[in-house]
């Protein structure tokens, strides 16, 4: 099944709040344009494609919500694309397209201390597991609120087919 972009939010500074936009520049080996891992400044950048674009399910949000009764919005989630229609978890090791752009997805993106410290609420526990996923961008575009989300057909996003490797040099 495809899903959608219903979310796309971009931060310009470390520990900052994160922006709601329309439609965002997506380059390899930089990231989003205007976001913070774009400038080589976020908390947490270092070279590599996991930090170019972050993922997190809206359906996750909402079963935190009614599970945990814990609100957040997708900006709060510090992803950088909310989605729905799509199991990111699947999509670890796996090539899909977001609107124009190709992009593989390296990694889950699990809660952390920081998260919850920005938050102010606990995260770790109630989103083990299903926190999103960090990707890498292969062809870059612009990304727009309801692109489609397309999943390749075959497993073709190992790391030596998509160009990438993972943050550990692997």
């Amino acid at each position: 099944m495809d899903g959608r972009v219903v979310g796309i939010y971009v931060g310009p500074e470390a520990r900052g709040p994160l922006a709601s936009v329309g439609e965002v520049r997506a380059e390899p080996g930089r990231g989003l344009e205007g976001d913070r891992y774009w400038k080589r400044q976020g908390t947490f950048w270092k070279p590599g494609p996991d930090r170019e674009v972050t993922l997190v399910e809206s359906e996750v949000l909402e079963s935190l919500a009614a599970e945990a009764g814990i609100v957040i919005e997708g900006y709060e989630a510090r992803r950088n694309l909310a989605t729905r229609g799509v199991r990111l978890n699947n999509l670890v090791n796996r090539r899909f397209r977001v609107g124009e752009v190709t992009v593989v997805g390296i990694r889950l993106c699990e809660p952390c201390g920081h998260l919850e410290r920005l938050t102010g609420h606990r995260l770790r526990t109630s989103l083990a597991g299903r926190g999103g996923l960090r990707a890498g961008i292969v062809t870059g575009g612009v990304i727009r609120v309801g692109d489609r989300i397309e999943v390749e057909p075959e497993a073709t996003g190992t790391k030596q087919e998509s160009g990438l490797a993972t943050a550990d040099g692997a």
